[in-house]
């Protein structure tokens, strides 16, 4: 008893210590807040607290301690407030020749535009969010076309540049600074100073608009052309940790024999169900180990169906009986659509994990895959962004990709076609031809032939030059193109441009990854254990943050290794897809467009 005694009053004596020291620290900070002085303040017609504090430089805890009144009846005209000036701050001075803020007075009216986002006018008009929705609370929930609204009236107005790959924007946070802000984007002070000259004269605000390099914008999302935080599920508070996984994979162990080990071994070199089976199985497994270490406990329960209709009808009847949160598989296109018919599993979660090939949607099926025509259509936007008439366009289509070409040339009507010859091919004089010296060359590139893939990247490479530059693009980058034979350095000299829905893995950020799972497995983890990985890892913590995978959508858009799910709901009650990445060669490394 005496130990326990003494702890007692050695706790008492530590919460008096603390409590003295809180006390002292509180007085500090209060003497440190005081104002040196106050200067007054007459609201005028179409003031907003808004737009007094960011006009004065306070935060509005500061302008209602000294004017309790704004407490209780908010900000009203002719209302004479007293602004307090702390040290650390110069006194404003209301002339016209003094103020060297926006006058709240002065504004515009700014016809809304299509495709022109709020933080965009906040960046062209030195601006920021809040005041614009305090001057036109009718767009607080978003801008509309034609819509006219109040804007307040710079000096000079910064000129806001068409979206540039080379570029993104952040909206600075309540009480961020330019640590914090180094710390999620990896851009230092020098870096912002030089691309937001203004930030020297005002500092950092809180809504202001910042321009930062393309390159550096952490793990963040694109939305409305602004970067914005991507959800991390991982961090995430845990509703439910007890979580039923069940896996249909065409392993086809019956057709293994077993007794041959050169059979078995020469079967398991090649690429084929069994080997497909096993990458996939095993980046499961790995997602379930991370998972367990987050304090998700799985429950797995594998099937292999043996590409067998008869055996996917057994396994139905199996998983009808078992409470499982949702199936994976099987990777088969057709026998996928053989179990989603069943109705026995219609309330069922049922995920198409690794095919690209169209599946039947029905209730609770969804295609985690993203779509080609998804991709395309994120390509044509972007080749309408980053493409003009002052640069030369050469369109190389075969002919079952004729529709794309179509579309390019309405799209780029000055283009020209190099159409292939019939082995596959181009022709290297019809090539040389038809590119040239004075414009930058801006070939893209469309066909699933691998023959004509590795002349073509090869030609347009040789073909790049200090006097002639030449960079292609395709809509669709397919499976084909992950043959060893296309060099990174040769990608890499024509700046290859592409939508995709997987990312390589970086080795120097994900070198611990990769390491572990090497350990485990006794090999690196290749495309098809990655995107295993990812998918279930996805799945689980979807399910623990929102207890179901369909109330788990409203969480966003979210990433893991070399994958990213954003899953849109069709008319019929399944899912799609529509995560994908903007990827870019540049030398040996691999760049994403974030747009």
């Amino acid at each position: 008893m005496g130990i326990v005694f003494d702890n007692l009053i050695l706790m008492k004596q530590i919460r008096l210590f603390v409590f003295i020291v809180f006390i002292f620290l509180g007085s500090f900070f209060s003497v440190a807040q005081t104002p040196v002085s106050f200067t007054t303040h007459k609201v005028r017609k179409g003031e907003t607290l808004e737009l007094i504090i960011d006009k004065y430089g306070i935060d509005e805890a500061q302008l209602k301690e000294y004017n309790p009144s704004v407490e209780r009846f908010g900000i009203r005209r002719r209302m004479n407030l007293r602004i307090p000036v702390y040290s650390n701050q110069e006194k404003v001075v209301e002339t016209e020749r003094q103020v060297t803020t926006i006058d709240t007075l002065s504004f515009s009216l700014h016809e809304v535009a299509p495709k022109e986002t709020k933080w965009r006018l906040a960046y062209q008009y030195k601006t920021t969010i809040k005041i614009l929705d305090s001057l036109n609370p009718e767009i607080k929930e978003g801008l509309k076309i034609g819509q006219k609204i109040r804007i307040p009236q710079a000096a000079i107005q910064e000129v806001i540049p068409e979206r540039d790959s080379l570029f993104n924007y952040y909206k600075v946070l309540p009480k961020e600074g330019f640590y914090r802000i180094e710390k999620k984007l990896g851009v230092d002070q020098a870096t912002l100073d030089s691309l937001n000259p203004n930030l020297k004269e005002t500092g950092l605000m809180a809504g202001m608009i910042l321009k930062i390099p393309g390159e550096q914008s952490g793990d963040f999302i694109i939305e409305n052309d602004l970067l914005v935080e991507r959800v991390n599920l991982a961090d995430s508070v845990f509703k439910k940790t007890d979580i039923n996984l069940s896996l249909l994979l065409p392993f086809k162990v019956n057709e293994i024999e077993f007794d041959s080990i050169e059979d078995t071994k020469h079967q398991l070199q090649d690429r084929n169900l069994h080997t497909l089976s096993l990458d996939f199985y095993t980046g499961v497994l790995f997602a379930l180990k991370q998972a367990k270490e987050r304090g998700i406990l799985v429950e797995l329960n594998t099937f292999d169906t043996e590409n067998s209709y008869a055996k996917l009808d057994e396994i139905s009847d199996q998983l009808a009986a078992t409470q499982t949160d949702f199936i994976v598989g099987p990777l088969i296109p057709a026998n996928f659509d053989y179990v989603s018919n069943k109705k026995e599993l219609i309330k069922i979660p049922k995920i198409a994990p690794l095919s690209s090939n169209p599946v039947v949607f029905r209730k609770n099926v969804y295609q985690s895959i993203t779509r080609p025509a998804t991709l395309r259509a994120k390509m044509y936007d972007y080749l309408e962004r980053v493409i003009d008439s002052t640069q030369h366009v050469v369109i190389v289509a075969d002919s079952l990709n004729r529709s794309i070409e179509k579309k390019l040339r309405a799209q780029f009507p000055w283009a020209i076609s190099l159409r292939p010859e019939k082995g596959d091919y181009i022709l290297p004089e019809l090539a040389d031809s038809l590119l040239i010296d004075s414009l930058p060359n801006k070939v893209i590139l469309e066909t699933q032939s691998f023959p004509l893939i590795a002349n073509a990247l090869s030609q347009f490479n040789a073909q790049n030059s200090a006097e002639r530059e030449v960079q292609v693009f395709t809509t669709y980058r397919s499976n084909v193109y992950d043959n060893e034979n296309l060099s990174r350095k040769m990608l890499g000299g024509i700046q290859f441009t592409y939508p995709v829905g997987f990312k390589p893995l970086d080795y120097s950020s994900d070198s611990e990854f990769i390491e572990t799972y090497e350990n485990l497995y006794g090999k690196p983890p290749n495309k098809e254990s990655l995107r295993a990985y990812d998918l279930v890892m996805d799945l689980i913590l979807r399910i623990a943050v929102a207890k179901d995978l369909e109330s788990s959508l409203e969480l966003g858009e979210t990433q893991y290794r070399s994958n990213r799910f954003l899953y849109q709901p069709q008319t019929n009650g399944s899912y799609i897809n529509s995560a994908l990445f903007l990827l870019q060669h540049r030398g040996y490394e691999i760049f994403e467009i974030k747009e």
